[in-house]
């Protein structure tokens, strides 16, 4: 009990502060409704459609260019919150720092916050939740058990593998990597590289999508060019690593390993 009061207690105090960088907003844009309704403030909320997600990387750009160290301050706390306690949406965010930042800054800021977010997620699992990660989920840790004992000798091209072609959801590996013994540095750096392909297409997504104007525009030749590039270019590095890897380790295509292959015929 002593694990898990102190887990909500850092989980209380990251909420508050949050909360409170959320609310306690710079100056912002203006926005005339009509004469009846007079002048409105916009107001932040994660978007929920196409026109959302515009008005909102309207407004964020407004305080970018006026309040550039709030905007990023604001963008980074609210990445490393949702990584941090593996609250699953980071695509989201990923398609925000497209369309607030640009492509490569965007690019860059999600990659250092997924892998930063990822390394608290690990450490706060390892303090606090080794226990509990067992007990809430047996079968996918059990699973990943085996697949880390037979791909010992290659582990890191393994989590490499896990997270081009994940068999679990990213914030799944994140907590359950410490109790798997996994040593941070080699974690560390799978996340790095390993979401990079993902973080592209999220971000790049987002720069193209918030410039758009109708949903008839997604389907201009320029956009779907774009669109087939970017998709092109995040297979690469996937096809490259499960191309160099597939001698050393054992999982088939679909993240099955041949140990499991072999019992499952036995058992038929």
């Amino acid at each position: 009990m002593r694990s898990l009061a102190g887990l909500v207690a850092i989980a209380a105090v990251a909420s508050v502060y949050l909360y409170l960088l959320s609310t306690c907003l710079p100056p912002g844009p203006r926005k005339v409704k009509g004469e009846s309704e007079g002048v409105q403030e916009y107001r932040l909320k994660f978007p929920s459609d196409l026109d959302e997600l515009r008005e909102l990387a309207h407004t964020l750009k407004f305080y970018e260019r006026e309040h550039y160290g709030y905007v990023l301050l604001l963008y980074c706390s609210a990445y490393l919150y949702k990584q941090s306690f593996a609250i699953p949406g980071s695509s989201l965010l990923n398609m925000l720092a497209g369309a607030i930042f640009g492509p490569w800054l965007g690019l860059a800021l999600a990659c250092v916050c997924s892998t930063a977010g990822s390394t608290l997620c690990f450490l706060l699992s390892s303090a606090f939740g080794k226990q509990y990660v067992v007990y809430l989920f047996p079968e996918t840790v059990a699973m990943l058990q085996r697949k880390v004992e037979e791909n010992h000798s290659s582990l890191f091209f393994f989590l490499l593998f896990l997270r081009f072609f994940p068999m679990t959801p990213n914030w799944t590996l994140n907590i359950t990597c410490p109790v798997l013994n996994i040593p941070m540095s080699i974690f560390f750096f799978s996340v790095l590289i390993g979401l990079i392909p993902y973080n592209f297409i999220c971000v790049r997504t987002g720069s193209i999508l918030s410039k758009i104007s109708s949903l008839d525009d997604i389907f201009s030749w320029s956009t779907l060019a774009q669109l087939l590039a970017i998709a092109l270019m995040a297979l690469v590095p996937g096809a490259l690593i499960k191309h160099c890897s597939k001698d050393c380790l054992k999982v088939d295509s679909n993240g099955t390993s041949q140990a499991e292959i072999k019992n499952a015929r036995k058992r038929q």
